[in-house]
């Protein structure tokens, strides 16, 4: 008890330390100047490595600078949205700062999208301008698209912005707008303040307790929440080395590992990879974190037996900017268990009528601090539903164990979850129905163990057509992001299972796959 006691302590400690050391005046140290901030005090330290090629913190501001020039040409003011639509990559960093620094509000979207899903998306958030790639131009339908090739580079002696030139909106207004898809399918802002940020950023430093000599291996997609959190603002902070996997493949993660990484950050699927991979070099890393996906025992064992190495797992979503809890005690724990919650985070189990549960009894999981959210962005009754008095409901069921460990017992939602990516049933069920050989539509999720869950398309047509299972793969193909496709269709012209409202009953579903 002790010795949880001194813990809890010491990232008190770290984090009270930490938040006086960086604020300025008084003031909470703004997100938007984190990078100015690492390029005072780590200029020549190398910010990002990606393949053969390195920029130093200097460099990488003074880049950043010199395209927020371009987007003030372009009229991008203070409080507009800008999109990011960029792989990982020095310009995803460049583009993302060169945005914060004029006051502008960050929309970085997932880089797998189709051009259905990203149009929605820029519809809702009404964005100034449009940053992507040359081969995602197409995909984009607005006014103001800004190109990679549009960041100008920059002479030997170009410092960048000073702190004047710097633009900070306050701290309890938006700054970043991260879209999450919502129980109905239809991705959804969760909206984040410099306090969520700042705040969730040293929840998770306090725990780990890293300092800046760490090389940090950037495999997550960026525009990921827990990408976010770690490689783009806490390690900016703290002057670490970045080291940038484009695309989570074989050759791409065995050429980051050459450069030595000390921290390594996955979703479970890449965890999975490592697996396969048997004799990875991994020597050099201390911590290995796991989060985005529920963390399948058998890849946690069979990590554990190949490397001799711990999966630190961890629990969190983008409504908590993400981090929740993490494990790091020095024990091998069901995967369930994903650990304390962060300093300044508090937790309640809750029953279906609100009341507080015991000690090990399971109920709902609602959470508290200044990391929450300010809300779904348009979208005021959606926040209503999930935030009460101050209180995150996450939607997932759990426990406290006599530790006060958070211990997850199973998703409330129909969720299904590939490789960290949150897939909602009913956006592909709604494409399934508009098929015109399509009468009923039932999505579920299917255990892969390599790849967490995938979906699975319980289909009544009208009438029976051969190949029809082919159509409908073409068909999702033409609408949907690639991780999005069901990779099972089920077709008959049988009626579906519904239960006594007039829904697919997916119970019973469940129980028709292996």
């Amino acid at each position: 008890m002790q010795q949880l006691v001194n813990k809890v302590r010491s990232e008190r400690m770290y984090f009270d330390q930490t938040m006086d050391d960086i604020c300025q005046g008084g003031k909470l140290c703004y997100p938007g100047w984190l990078l100015h901030r690492a390029a005072q005090l780590y200029s020549n330290t190398v910010a990002l490595v990606f393949g053969d090629d390195s920029i130093s913190y200097a460099q990488l501001f003074a880049r950043a600078c010199a395209f927020s020039d371009v987007l003030k040409q372009r009229g991008v003011e203070p409080r507009d949205r800008v999109v990011i639509f960029i792989e990982n990559s020095p310009e995803f960093y460049i583009a993302y700062f060169a945005a914060w620094q004029i006051g502008a509000v960050v929309v970085p979207v997932n880089i797998f999208l189709g051009e259905r899903e990203l149009a929605h998306i820029i519809d809702d958030a009404q964005p100034k301008a449009v940053i992507t790639q040359s081969d995602k131009k197409e995909l984009v339908t607005h006014d103001v698209v800004l190109m990679q090739e549009d960041m100008p580079e920059v002479s030997a002696g170009y410092a960048g912005y000073s702190q004047d030139q710097l633009i900070r909106l306050d701290d309890n207004e938006l700054c970043a707008l991260l879209y999450t898809s919502g129980t109905t399918g239809v991705p959804k802002g969760v909206m984040l303040s410099a306090e969520n940020i700042i705040n969730n950023m040293l929840q998770g430093l306090s725990r780990l307790q890293i300092t800046g000599s760490e090389r940090v291996l950037a495999a997550l997609p960026l525009f990921h929440s827990f990408a976010q959190n770690t490689c783009v603002w806490a390690a900016i902070l703290l002057g670490c080395t970045i080291i940038l996997v484009p695309k989570i493949t074989r050759r791409h993660i065995l050429d980051g590992l050459r450069h030595k990484p000390t921290i390594f950050l996955g979703v479970p699927a890449l965890y999975g990879l490592l697996c396969m991979l048997k004799t990875a070099p991994l020597d050099s890393i201390k911590y290995f974190i796991s989060g985005g996906d529920a963390l399948p025992n058998k890849i946690r064992i069979f990590f554990a037996m190949l490397y001799r190495r711990k999966i630190c797992n961890g629990y969190g979503m983008t409504e908590a900017s993400p981090f929740i809890s993490l494990d790091m005690d020095d024990e091998l724990s069901p995967t369930a268990m994903v650990g304390r919650p962060f300093v300044g985070v508090d937790v309640q189990i809750r029953d279906e009528q609100g009341n507080l549960c015991s000690q090990n009894d399971i109920g709902r999981l609602w959470v508290r601090g200044k990391n929450i959210m300010l809300g779904y962005y348009n979208a005021p009754e959606e926040t209503e539903k999930i935030v009460r008095n101050e209180w995150l409901d996450t939607g997932d069921m759990a426990y406290l164990d006599s530790k006060g460990r958070i211990v997850i017992a199973g998703r409330l939602k129909d969720l299904i979850i590939y490789k960290g990516f949150n897939i909602y049933p009913q956006e592909i069920e709604n494409i399934l129905i508009s098929h015109p050989n399509v009468l009923r539509a039932g999505v579920i999720g299917k255990q892969a163990d390599s790849e967490g869950e995938v979906p699975v398309a319980f289909v009544q047509i009208k009438q029976a057509e051969n190949g029809i299972e082919t159509q409908l793969m073409q068909w999702c193909t033409q609408h949907l992001a690639a991780y999005k496709i069901p990779r099972e269709f089920i077709c008959s012209v049988d009626d579906l299972p519904m239960t006594a409202t007039g829904k697919v009953d997916k119970k019973v579903l469940r129980t028709q796959i292996s």
